[in-house]
């Protein structure tokens, strides 16, 4: 290709970028739309934004060692237990089921006797493990863990203020961030994903990853000179999207491949990935539309 050539393709995509970034800023903004649509259902249906495991509204934890005949345990269990749920843990490599974690908001000792029932022996410290947790403390360690997510957000936003002082800049940069946490949140709730601890956690980290790429956009399209605005934007989108899939390739094949961690770590994994895709969409497609726009505005080239 020569030197003409590659003017007229630059010059294509210049002009279908200027002409379509206010239409593509639509996309994003009405995915979000659909996901407070979804929360405030799922919360009006449930009394709340997310949907608990035990350790955040108390109840009980059951873990049978060995393997278990999990299907005949689970169907039985249902059938008298609405709120109760299952996980297996599997042996690293060869997938053998090493224990089976069952949960509900049952006490102690009804489920044992439950589940003595179905299995038709006794459980002994040899052959499970047994803990409860007070709704009351439950709720309160959910408190803090809300509380603490509000404080890292707005102190977030406290920096992102300093760093450009600039009101439209700062905004875009704490609205992508927000509609990372909004949509991925919907998202795992939709899939009945119940949100241990380390999920919440999983939020805080998610605010960090949020910004680093709107951060990097923002300070390459205002700050700096050299080249045009889209050529900024278009440097800012490579580099981005490498560290993007650099996290990415990081933790999908530790949630998909490894069978053997922890669900806390699984749950992590889980949340990271979906926040960092959805984090694409709302960076390239929602944060850089407004920085163009707001450079546009502005005169700045």
């Amino acid at each position: 290709m020569d030197n003409n050539e590659q003017k007229i393709e630059h010059h294509q995509t210049k002009n279908w970028y200027d002409k379509s970034y206010k239409l593509i800023l639509f996309v994003p903004i009405a995915i979000l739309i659909i996901s407070l649509v979804y929360l405030v259902i799922f919360n009006n249906q449930n009394g709340d934004l997310i949907n608990r495991d035990v350790s955040l509204k108390g109840g009980t934890t059951i873990t049978l060692l060995g393997d278990v005949d999990s299907v005949k345990l689970e169907s039985q269990l249902k059938e008298k237990i609405p709120d109760i749920s299952f996980r297996s843990l599997s042996e690293m490599g060869s997938g053998k089921q090493i224990a089976l974690v069952i949960e509900s908001s049952m006490e102690p000792e009804e489920l044992k006797q439950e589940i003595e029932n179905i299995l038709e022996y006794k459980l002994t410290d040899e052959n499970s493990s047994i803990e409860f947790t007070g709704p009351s403390l439950s709720a309160n360690f959910y408190r803090q863990l809300i509380i603490a997510l509000i404080i890292s957000f707005v102190l977030m936003s406290i920096v992102i203020f300093i760093m450009f002082r600039s009101f439209i800049p700062s905004i875009a940069v704490i609205f992508a961030a927000f509609a990372d946490i909004t949509i991925t949140l919907a998202i795992v709730d939709y899939f009945g994903v119940k949100l241990s601890a380390a999920g919440i956690a999983a939020f805080l980290m998610l605010i960090g990853y949020s910004v680093d790429t709107d951060i990097l956009l923002t300070t390459r399209a205002l700050k700096k000179k050299e080249g045009t605005l889209n050529q900024r934007i278009y440097g800012a989108f490579k580099t981005g999207m490498f560290m993007t899939i650099t996290a990415l390739v990081a933790v999908l094949p530790a949630f998909f491949i490894v069978t053997g961690l922890p669900d806390s770590f699984r749950q992590i994994f889980l949340i990271l990935s979906i926040g960092l895709i959805v984090d694409i969409m709302n960076t390239w497609m929602t944060n850089a539309s407004i920085i163009k726009w707001y450079c546009d505005k502005k005169g700045i080239k």
